[in-house]
């Protein structure tokens, strides 16, 4: 079952109450990166290739100027998954409207940090920091052990 978004909200700081929705919480936009080299993903590891952060335009304070291709994004919230639940983030309808998606992976039990997303952009789009551009969920799930893993405390 989903929590309401009043619930998600406890878990995630700062919150204002335009990014309270009822079934869960916007997430901003805080910073946007290029992945400039390639990375591995092993059986004995992982390692993240190179970024460089995407400035916004320099004619308009805080606005990203972004042509088709994919983005690292990185939220403005802290969130904390607490035990009993699991967390997704699925994009907000109107980045869908503008031919652009965000992709995550599952947000675990116990996941404390500011985390990332894939931001799809299929054919350009502006976008200002601090836009909501993603909703966090959360739903009561059965876990075994709590996250526990690198990217813990992550972007905090």
């Amino acid at each position: 079952m989903y929590r309401s978004g009043r619930f998600v909200a406890e878990r995630v700081e700062p919150t204002s109450d335009e990014q309270i929705q009822p079934n869960g919480v916007d997430l901003t936009l805080d910073a946007v990166f290029e992945q400039r080299s390639r990375g591995r993903i092993g059986r004995d590891g992982k390692t993240v290739g190179e970024r460089r952060t995407v400035t916004p335009d320099a004619s308009e304070d805080s606005v990203y100027e972004l042509s088709p291709g994919g983005y690292v994004v990185r939220y403005g919230e802290a969130i904390a998954i607490p035990e009993g639940h699991v967390g997704f983030v699925y994009p907000r309808s109107s980045l869908l409207r503008n031919a652009c998606t965000v992709d995550t992976a599952v947000w675990d039990a116990g996941y404390e940090g500011r985390g990332e997303g894939l931001l799809e952009v299929h054919n350009g789009i502006e976008l200002e920091a601090g836009a909501r551009i993603a909703q966090l969920v959360l739903a009561r799930a059965d876990h075994e052990d709590t996250y526990d893993g690198s990217y813990q405390g992550e972007n905090l």
